[in-house]
């Protein structure tokens, strides 16, 4: 019913926004008219051609989003899919087992929402970073060095995920040992 309701009072409300501006300014027609009577009725109008303007060249238009960037990208995700995916894991391990310095296991939704917007900045700088632009002294280098972020990044991501899969409880306190004290 709401999404009934919304999708008739959107155009009414644009409508009624719309309509003063409308009403104040005259149609072509009238203003045809308007010239017309203020004119001469013996003049004689001729139509001359404008002559042709020529357009600037257009540049060619460039894919930012190709298959570089979609394998560079991609990469990128998996490898902060990977770290995040261990990271919870641990933490769920840990809680279960009752360690100390677990106290509670953050929510999934919350943990992915933090996540994925942290991922769709870096989306955005490296497409930003790769795409042209005409008011940036030195575009050329700085587009050629897109990549340098993610590529970076990925492995540092996936070293922190195997660090997480390799994460056992310390040597001198047991868990059931380090819970009692």
């Amino acid at each position: 019913m709401q999404t009934a309701l919304l999708l008739v009072l959107t155009p009414l409300v644009v409508f009624l926004a719309i309509a003063p501006a409308l009403a104040q300014n005259p149609l072509p027609n009238e203003l045809l008219a308007k010239v017309r009577d203020g004119s001469n009725s013996t003049t004689v109008y001729t139509a001359t051609a404008a002559p042709p303007v020529p357009l600037p060249a257009t540049p060619a238009p460039q894919r930012v989003i190709d298959k570089k960037f979609i394998a560079v990208m991609g990469a990128l995700g998996i490898a902060e899919s990977l770290r995040f995916t261990t990271h919870k894991l641990v933490l769920d391990h840990e809680y279960a087992a009752g360690a100390p310095w677990v106290t509670s296991v953050p929510p999934n939704q919350h943990l992915i929402a933090k996540g994925a917007a942290i991922y769709a900045a870096e989306l955005l700088v490296a497409y930003e970073l790769k795409k042209r632009h005409a008011w940036l002294p030195g575009d050329r280098i700085v587009r050629k060095f897109w990549w340098a972020y993610p590529a970076a990044m990925a492995p540092i991501h996936i070293k922190n995920a195997v660090a997480s899969i390799r994460t056992q409880a310390p040597s001198g306190c047991p868990v059931a040992e380090c819970g009692s004290q």
